[in-house]
């Protein structure tokens, strides 16, 4: 039996056509209609348009409503693969990862570099590989971008310009496309722990704050002041903080008393923190601060954000982060 196959329109450059102040999305799934059935193969497609966005424009409000949707049409479908922008489709897929818990069918994310319209673009070998991932019968939440398959919560934009811009952080690749076709490492695919639960609340009080040599500790007390419930600090290495004339892990402490939560991850895109070596890691620690191991930055601020918006227990939100709910983080 042919499997059937949902494609969900957000917009993105995939659907782009140029307008009056440069490329914007424009085309509906019904302009793009016959280059999906080209790469659709042996499946069944239906296609929808849930909105029009170029991917700045999505916010979480438009996570927890796709959320929504995924979850009302997931028993009719064997797949679905979602059109996404590429400049926050790391974001989108971190978050459904969070908010899809347990989904029952493959859920792809993909985008292009280039409109479908334009002869060379790769929007047509995305769609397809996105396409054939949904139609696997491996459930998750996936990224397909440039032949390779990735965990969604793995999942980052890399590269501006290239047609290789997305790469799979610190996590092996779950499927790759070659001359033998789809090639689908199943080991490397969480299996689902339980029944599908929609889990589509959210938190917007939450920042990430990148650290660089001179900023301040009065910063953090100022996003305190704005309300924020929680911060993810991306530090310099394995997880470095400074303590010496600008104290920021004092400040930190001050914080982390007064109810916020504090994670703690590094700038560097690979290989994570480990923040029991050096004194500046080993001191953030111990004032309570959370750490994000070999997260990416898209998952440890979406996890943030979707464990905020369901608890503001500070022993609960220190298990959820204590544990590999997705695939996003080996602890």
């Amino acid at each position: 039996m042919k499997k059937k196959i949902l494609i969900i329109n957000t917009g993105g450059t995939l659907s782009s056509v140029m307008k009056e102040n440069g490329l914007a999305p424009g085309l509906s799934t019904h302009d793009m209609q016959k280059e999906l059935h080209i790469v659709s193969g042996e499946t069944v497609l239906e296609i929808e348009d849930f909105c029009a966005l170029d991917s700045a424009n999505i916010f979480p409000e438009d996570w927890s409503a796709l959320a929504l949707h995924i979850s009302e049409l997931r028993n009719d479908y064997d797949g679905i693969v979602v059109i996404h922008g590429t400049d926050t489709m790391a974001y989108t897929s971190s978050m459904l990862s969070f908010m899809l818990q347990n989904i029952n069918i493959p859920v792809v994310l993909t985008g292009s570099q280039l409109s479908i319209t334009n002869p060379v673009a790769d929007a047509m070998e995305n769609c397809r590989c996105a396409i054939h991932m949904a139609a696997s019968g491996m459930p998750g939440v996936f990224v397909a971008f440039n032949r390779k398959v990735m965990l969604g919560c793995r999942a980052s934009k890399v590269r501006s310009l290239s047609f290789d811009a997305f790469e799979s952080i610190n996590y092996p690749y779950v499927a790759k496309i070659s001359s033998l076709g789809m090639s689908i490492e199943k080991a490397v695919i969480p299996e689902r722990k339980g029944v599908f639960q929609l889990a589509n609340n959210y938190s917007t009080k939450v920042c990430m704050l990148k650290m660089f040599p001179g900023i301040h500790r009065s910063l953090l007390e100022s996003i305190a002041e704005q309300g924020y419930k929680g911060i993810y600090l991306e530090a310099y290495g394995i997880g470095g903080v400074p303590f010496l004339k600008h104290d920021f892990i004092s400040t930190l402490e001050k914080l982390i008393s007064n109810g916020m939560t504090v994670l703690v991850g590094t700038q560097c895109r690979y290989e994570g923190s480990k923040m029991d070596i050096y004194e500046t890691g080993r001191r953030t620690l111990e004032v309570g601060a959370l750490q994000a191991h070999d997260m990416t930055s898209e998952a440890a601020l979406t996890k943030l954000m979707w464990i905020l918006g369901m608890t503001d227990n500070a022993g609960e939100i220190r298990d959820y982060f204590s544990i590999n709910m997705s695939g996003e983080v080996s602890v």
